[in-house]
């Protein structure tokens, strides 16, 4: 799409998000891999991390994979066994901690199983930046420590080998997720493998490193970092070599899922792929994910995917008991202005309440901590926040009341005592309350209520087109919000298992009705409630109906006309 050639929309959109200049509008719609990428060298430890690597390299040390258990941490690893297996370096393992034995986390016990397996170099994956104490015993035991992260810096850093986080200048970019920052570590070892003349690296052609995107792209939007900058560019090429991908498992599970490969988009990631591989720690071993994604074997990866989408469906089934109950509990106790909610039940299992307290800020927005008790008896939690909080500066203002916290703006988890479990919400609240008082003006200001008005006539194939133009969508570039003006309400009905999902006909008298619909909504939710044959004004987004084929509207909201 030439800068001559683009809709009108297009760049009206674009101006709702501070993008007009010509060269910004060329650079957004289709952003260059080469020119839109960052140098991985930029990285302020990347040189030493290097140096250390290839003197393990040379030396056929045992080298260690540790990755966190998520969507993120997983591909991130799979990234660097897949740069091990290119060069064939052969004496290398990954470890996954266990989700519910173990928790995130770098850890004692696990770093003390790999000294006795005759490690001498961990690579950390989306972990590691606040690993102070963990990174001290590693190196006492004779194991260095490359971390690749991209949490928040609170403090002090480890005294690891190298620390790779795009936090720490002079990296420009800062919105890298975990297995962006590997990916980073992998391209700079594939340049310095080749000026090194190394002979394991001399088959390898100029750009391998790009078949590695469609992992990247799908930790990038698991992790709901911001899809702009580096991070757009990161997705926009991985989706491209997600579609081609030749991984047994993406081919396997996008056939037990009914994907159509050849046409993944973000949201396939964010609601079909993501889950699964984030469902193998939730309910059972994250190495049946990590064993998914990089398997060569067919066989092996159909197996996977079925027990992937078996233990997904259980993870459906028991976050959904949770939901239920968290949201009847803050209908019970929480005003709808009141900003943090914490909420607990030791029956919860830990490993879901993240999915759960999304559910909740989905429906009320704000900050929501939900707390459940592991198989070792310890409180463990998640929260979640719509943007109105930091995450990681709430975590920070209330840091007395935890054992241990992390995260990043707009997610997080915590361990908490016995005994402050119960001064939580309180504690939480006075920290909200003092980082509103300190905000800038900017920070309250609300968003535009939508981003272009149509007509129901207006909702077609040719629009969704036009408006494709702007993903991926994510963070910081979300779907643009339509108003669809005067559209007469035909049918409702509910939909799922327990109904609790909502399906609105919109009829528009003399063209085809259109379904607009959305996920864990009633009536009763929306500004106006919707009754057949009333004329509404409708908020939604236009996606593809993954259920029916076609288009769908998602709502946003039903406004009286």
């Amino acid at each position: 799409m030439s800068n001559e050639t683009i809709p009108e929309l297009v760049r009206a959109l674009l101006s709702r998000r501070g993008i007009e200049d010509e060269h910004d509008i060329a650079t957004f719609l289709k952003p260059d891999y080469d020119l839109h990428t960052h140098d991985p060298f930029l990285f302020r430890d990347m040189q030493v991390a290097l140096d250390r690597l290839f003197h393990a390299l040379g030396s056929n040390e045992r080298i260690a994979i540790y990755a966190d258990f998520d969507c993120d941490g997983i591909p991130g690893a799979a990234i660097l066994a897949d740069f091990f297996s290119k060069i064939g370096y052969t004496n290398i393992e990954t470890y996954l901690p266990h989700r519910d034995r173990e928790g995130y986390g770098f850890h004692f016990d696990a770093i003390d199983a790999l000294a006795s397996r005759g490690v001498k170099l961990i690579i950390t994956v989306d972990v590691g930046t606040t690993a102070i104490d963990a990174v001290a015993h590693a190196k006492e035991k004779g194991i260095d420590v490359i971390v690749t992260d991209h949490h928040e810096i609170p403090g002090a850093l480890p005294d690891a080998v190298a620390v790779l986080n795009p936090k720490l200048e002079p990296y420009p970019f800062k919105g890298l997720c975990g297995a962006g920052v590997a990916f980073k570590l992998v391209q700079a070892a594939l340049r310095e493998g080749k000026k090194r003349k190394m002979a394991s690296f001399a088959d390898i052609p100029d750009g391998w490193e790009k078949w590695l995107l469609d992992l990247v792209a799908i930790a990038t939007v698991a992790d709901m970092v911001p899809l702009v900058g580096e991070n757009r560019t990161l997705v926009f090429w991985g989706l491209q070599v997600l579609r081609k991908s030749q991984r047994a498992g993406i081919t396997a599970l996008c056939m037990k899922a009914r994907l159509r490969k050849e046409q993944l988009t973000e949201d396939d990631i964010g609601f079909t792929i993501a889950p699964r591989i984030n469902a193998a720690s939730r309910m059972d071993d994250p190495d049946l994910a990590f064993r998914l994604l990089t398997t060569r074997d067919p066989q092996e990866a159909e197996l996977l995917a079925a027990l992937l989408e078996s233990l997904n469906t259980k993870r459906k089934g028991a976050a959904g008991a949770i939901v239920r109950e968290a949201k009847r509990r803050v209908r019970d106790r929480f005003r709808d202005d009141e900003k943090v909610v914490v909420l607990g039940n030791p029956e919860w299992k830990p490993a879901l309440l993240g999915l759960a307290a999304n559910s909740v800020v989905e429906e009320r927005g704000g900050v929501v901590c939900l707390w459940g008790r592991d198989v070792n008896g310890r409180l463990k939690g998640s929260c979640r926040s719509d943007g109105t909080f930091s995450v990681v500066e709430l975590f920070t203002t209330a840091k007395d009341s935890f054992e241990e916290f992390g995260g990043h703006e707009r997610s997080g988890g915590f361990s908490v005592s016995h005994e402050r479990v119960h001064d939580l919400q309180e504690s939480l609240a006075n920290a909200a309350v003092g980082l509103a008082a300190s905000a800038p003006a900017s920070f309250t200001q609300e968003v535009p209520q939508y981003d272009h008005r149509v007509t129901l006539a207006e909702v077609s194939r040719v629009l969704f087109n036009t408006i494709s133009a702007l993903a991926p969508f994510g963070i910081e570039n979300p779907k643009p919000v339509l108003l669809v003006e005067g559209a007469i309400v035909k049918t409702i009905k509910k939909f799922g298992k327990e109904n609790n999902h909502i399906e609105v006909t919109l009829d528009g008298a003399c063209y085809a009705p259109v379904r607009a619909f959305d996920f864990f909504r009633q009536e009763d939710q929306f500004s106006f409630v919707p009754q057949q044959g009333t004329r509404a004004n409708v908020l939604a987004t236009l996606e593809r109906d993954t259920f029916r084929g076609g288009l769908a509207l998602r709502l946003v909201d039903i406004l009286n006309v």
